[in-house]
Formats: C-alpha cells, structure tokens, sequence
C-alpha cells in the first residue's frame, strides 16, 4: 500500500509510536517558528526548561502581532524576544519584516521538513509541501530544545481539484468551498492533502492560502504536493537549492477523497460569525459596506495585492467605504513600490498599513460600531475584530476590492473584464531585517533583557487524587480561544502578564467569570462540540490555569486546545453521553474521586453534590498525556525527565 504526502514526511521524521489513526506518535521537528503574541510566553518556557542553545535546524522569532506600541509592554516584549534569540541561537524577524507565515513561506520553507509554530495558521507552510502544524508555545519550546513533538497519528483525507478557476474566481473561493463543504470541525483529527488536475495552475502562494485556512476546519495540517510550481517559487526567491519533489503514492489510500470543480466555483462569502457560513456574493448584493481590510497571512502576497492594485489603477472607492491593505512582508511592500503598483493603491483612496497582522487580530482599524467589514482574512469570530457588534464577512481580495468600490458587496464578476497580472521570474532578496544569533561563545556573556511587564509562568502542582470543584462557567458549542481569551490591542501587549490577563479571560461570554473563579478556588468548566477551536494561543489555557480551573468537560475539544490544557495541568475531559450536558449547571458542587486509577481506565465518574446524580466521562489521553498531568504539566514532566 502507497503513502501520501504527509505519510512520508511523517514516516521520515518519526521517533517513536505506529503510524495508525488514532495512536500517539513522536515527531522529529526540523523548524520551529513564533510569533510575538505568544513567543514571550514561549521563551520563558525555553528559559525554564534550561537548554542554553536551540537544537532544531532552525528556528526564527518574528514580531507581527503587537506592533502599536502605544505604550511600554509591546516595545519590552519585543526587546526581550530580540535578546533571547540572539542569545539561544534563533533568527530575529524585526517588526515591520513581514507576517511571520508568508515571511517563512518566502525565505525559510523547504519541501519535505517538519515544521511547528506557535500560531494556529503555521500550516501556511503546506504550500510549499511541508508538514506545519501550529502548536502551543511550551511545546514549540520543548522542540527547539530537541524534544520530540507529540500528536495522534491522523487520518488522511484527500481533496482533489479538477478544471481551472474561471477570472475572478481565487484560492480563497476554493478554501471558503471546503469549509462550505466540511464545516470548522469537519478536519477533526485529519490531515487534508490537496491534488488533481487542477493544482497544475495553482501559485505557491494560492497554495499556500488554501492550506492556510484549512486551520479553520480543525485539520492537524493541509499539504500540497511539491512539483514544478513549487521550484519555480523556490526559484524566485533564490532557494532553487531548498527543493525537492513530494508526491503521493498513485495506490495511497485515503480515510476521505472530495472533488471540488473549479470550473463551476464562484465568489464566496463567509458571513458572521463564523468561517463556514459561506454564501454565494451575489445572494449578498444588498448588504451595505462600512469597511474593506485586505490583508493577513491568509491574503497579503505580491500576487494577491498586485492583483488589488489592478483592479484599483484609476478608481476610486467609494465615499462611504473605508479600506486598509496591509502587505505580507517588506519583500512585498518593496516589489509593490517598484513596480507602481503601491501607488495604485494609494491613489484609490485605501491606506497602507505596516506589513503585519494588524486588524486580523484585532490590532487597530477596528470597525464602527455596528459595522459590516469585509475581510480577506481567516476568521471572523464574534468580536475579535475589536468591535464587538460588527458584522466580519470572509472574503477573497477580489470580492473585497469590488465592494470598496461599489460599497456593497459585489461579485466581482460584474466589473467586466478580470486584469491579467505577472509575476517576476526572481524576487526583491533583502534579508537585513532578519538578525542572526550571537555565535556560541559570545552568547555565553550576553544577558536577557526583561521588562517589568514580564511576569512568571502559573503555579503549577500535581494532580491530586481527588477533584473538588465548583462549576463556574457553562458555555456552548464551537467556543473559541477568542471567547476564552481574547486578542486585541487592549488585551494582546499583557500576552507575557497572566495576572493581568485574567481579568478578561470568558469576557466575551461572560464578564463575571473572572472574579468568580478566583472566588472558587478551584473550578470546572462546561463546554459543548469543538470546544477552544481557534488560535494556538496556550494562553486561553494558561490563564483558566491561574484562575483555578482545574478541568474542562466538553463534548468534544479542539486538537490544539485539548494538548495545551494538558500541556497546562488542566484535565480535558469529555462526556460520554453528550445529553449529560444537560445536567450540569453553574453552581453546581462536583467531584471526582480516586482520579489516578480513573486516568489509567480512561473512565471517570463525576459525582454531582448538588443534584445527587452521577454522570460518565471519558478521559482519552494517552500514557505521556497521564504522566504530565500528575506532574502539573508539560513544563514540570520536562524539567524532571
């Protein structure tokens, strides 16, 4: 029997376990990459695990998330992740470089390698035919140390195009249709390899925009195949030397196989409030526009902005629209000013942000209040564009550039003629705003600069036999690390400050919870299917850890999420009869007894003291999963290994 793509990356890098669905699995990890939000946390962990130099192949600190600086905290961050990678051995991305997803897809990605990033989007990389999975910071920390990454072996599911894309019709369409198709938990557990005919036309950076938002169906990771497009991309950007050809097997076997035609695919939306509620643009015509943001590693190549500056040369958008364009990376921006192209741009009325994630998170350029924003980016969670009554429609740059212009979403297709773009044989190469570390020798004298908004990691403490707990929190389905810990310029500069962070941890849900689980003591939190989809961030893990909670009962979990609760000391748990969820209210008194021995059964009872009922659970963790949590987390097991 053949093997697919990402079963012979997998079989290449594997360290220990079988590689069957569902069976643990340790992987060697080439890359590690992070980013500024979470990179402070994930140093500090580094720093406490006591390893003086990393040991993968590579790993790069970027700063694209907190670039306002509206005051000290960002700038401290910044500064210490600065000292820290020229101390440890990782490359520095200075701020204003680039997102650190199309940055690494420009200048660090090599087909074949094994990649992990503390963002959820770091499958942006299967583009280029790696195998990149976003993972929490303590375990992004414990690789770049040398450790093994851990995950559940996935299934593999295939998605095969076939026809081409009709003028107007993008990469982002074709994601928007697989989302239409699985829904943001239909990739639980799987890896989505794409193929067929119609990849042959598809840019590594359209590539790359597929896989990138494949993170929002809930897949461990999204791989194209690496062939001739891939080279010619490599090419480009001077790394012919970093290609190799990746292909799966003709007798692979596959748990799913979808065909998407692209010759019958038209323009997308994804309304409010999440990315699978996916219309047709025209059945939208009628909405009326406030704001246009194009951009986000989802959406910020030169091929993506080259093709909005087409579309803008000698027009103007529309008085009541305003519209933003935040390029990828300063290789971007730079070919954009070269070529003109930026002054199309700026002519039509938009205004160019720095090259970073910006409004995607919530950073700036927030909309009116009540307002309907048009959005080329990845998600679009109730809130975390900074206004909380907004209406975020997912869009392709296409749409989002016709409904600037006409202030009403627009198929684009009713502009006439689509402009034809070419892209360069060769791109602008300036790698002087990535710094190299210190040699060994020098960084042995040279000391980590810290702020005053950098506070240390959560107590942690084993895990006791007995669980005492109150229920302070009952949420629904589909809960997002944004509900539990939001983003934001408000909140997103406090990232390397728990005890500050917690005041707003369930805000968007629930104001109060805060205050009542430091009352509690000690607490339990009740959620429904896919709960903590969403970003990588540990810190929707980390920050309930400070506030007491002890464990999360869900119906099912976010793979992500569910290993960063672990990861955190935090015991994720699942109900066996969905309906339980039922019985369960705030306010209840619960109990778990002889826990340890219930571990290893994998069959918990939780007794309700305030009912008198008893309800099962499942704990689905694996032996490794039950030796961190007795030790109190990831952090703790590594240290003592």
């Amino acid at each position: 029997m053949g093997l697919t793509i990402a079963q012979k990356i997998i079989r290449d890098h594997l360290i220990s376990g079988n590689m069957i669905p569902g069976e643990e699995i340790a992987l060697r990890i080439d890359q590690t990459l992070t980013q500024d939000a979470t990179g402070t946390m994930a140093y500090l962990e580094f720093e406490a695990i006591g390893i003086p130099r990393v040991r993968t192949e590579l790993s790069v600190a970027y700063v694209d998330h907190n670039t306002l600086q509206s005051g000290f905290e960002n700038a401290d961050d910044h500064l210490y992740i600065q000292s820290v990678a020229k101390k440890y051995g990782l490359r520095f991305s200075r701020p204003g470089n680039g997102i650190c997803h199309q940055v690494h897809l420009e200048r660090f990605g090599k087909p074949g390698k094994t990649l992990i990033g503390s963002d959820s989007h770091t499958p942006t990389g299967g583009g280029i035919g790696m195998l990149a999975m976003g993972a929490g910071g303590l375990d992004v920390a414990v690789a770049m140390g040398g450790g093994a990454y851990y995950i559940t072996m996935p299934k593999m599911y295939r998605v095969n195009l076939v026809g081409k894309l009709r003028p107007w019709v993008s990469a982002k369409d074709i994601s928007l249709e697989i989302l239409r198709i699985l829904s943001v938990k239909g990739g639980v557990g799987a890896i989505i390899e794409w193929g067929g005919e119609g990849i042959a036309s598809l840019s590594v950076p359209q590539r790359a925009t597929i896989t990138n938002m494949g993170t929002e169906l809930g897949a461990t990771t999204s791989i194209f195949p690496s062939d001739e497009v891939t080279r010619e991309f490599l090419r480009a950007e001077g790394r012919e030397e970093d290609y190799i050809p990746l292909a799966s097997d003709p007798d692979a076997v596959y748990d799913r196989v979808i065909e998407i035609n692209l010759d019958e695919l038209s323009a997308l939306v994804a309304c409010p409030h999440m990315p699978d509620n996916v219309r047709v643009a025209k059945e939208l015509s009628a909405i009326k526009v406030d704001q246009v943001c194009i951009g986000s590693c989802t959406n910020s190549s030169l091929a993506d902005l080259l093709k909005v500056a087409a579309m803008l040369r000698g027009k103007k958008i529309d008085d009541s629209v305003s519209l933003s364009v935040s390029p990828g990376s300063k290789q971007v921006l730079s070919m954009l000013a070269d070529c003109g192209a930026l002054s199309d741009i700026l002519a039509s009325g938009a205004r160019v942000l720095e090259c970073a994630c910006g409004p995607c998170i919530g950073m700036g350029f927030s909309p009116n209040s009540a307002g309907v924003s048009l959005r080329t980016f990845n998600r679009n969670f109730e809130g975390r564009s900074g206004t909380k009554d907004a209406g975020v429609y997912l869009v392709s740059p296409e749409v989002a550039v016709a409904s600037a212009l006409t202030g009403y979403i627009t198929d684009p297709e009713l502009l006439g003629e689509c402009p034809e773009i070419e892209l360069p044989t060769s791109f602008k190469i300036d790698d002087s705003a990535i710094l190299l570390p210190a040699s060994e020798e020098e960084a042995k004298s040279l000391s980590v600069r810290r702020g005053p908004n950098i506070k240390p990691f959560p107590e942690t403490r084993p895990l006791s036999d007995r669980l005492e707990a109150s229920l302070t929190l009952k949420v629904g389905d589909n809960i997002t690390t944004d509900h539990i810990m939001p983003a934001g310029a408000k909140i997103l500069p406090y990232r390397s400050n728990i005890p500050y962070l917690s005041k707003y941890c369930f805000a968007v849900c629930d104001e109060t919870f805060a205050e009542r689980a430091r009352e509690a003591g000690s607490s339990i939190i009740v959620g429904g299917v896919n709960y903590g989809q969403g970003s990588s961030r540990e810190h929707a893990a980390l920050v309930p850890l400070y506030l007491g909670v002890r464990a999360v009962i869900a119906k099912s979990f976010a793979r992500i999420h569910a290993a960063n609760l672990v990861n955190a000391g935090i015991l994720p748990l699942t109900f066996r009869n969905p309906e339980d969820y039922e019985r369960l209210h705030m306010g209840d008194k619960l109990v778990i007894s002889n826990l340890h021995a219930a571990l290893i059964s994998g069959e918990v009872t939780l007794e309700n003291e305030t009912t008198g009922e008893s309800i099962l659970l499942d704990a689905r963790l694996t032996e490794r999963n039950r030796e961190i949590l007795l030790a109190g987390g990831l952090l703790d097991y590594t240290r003592n290994a």
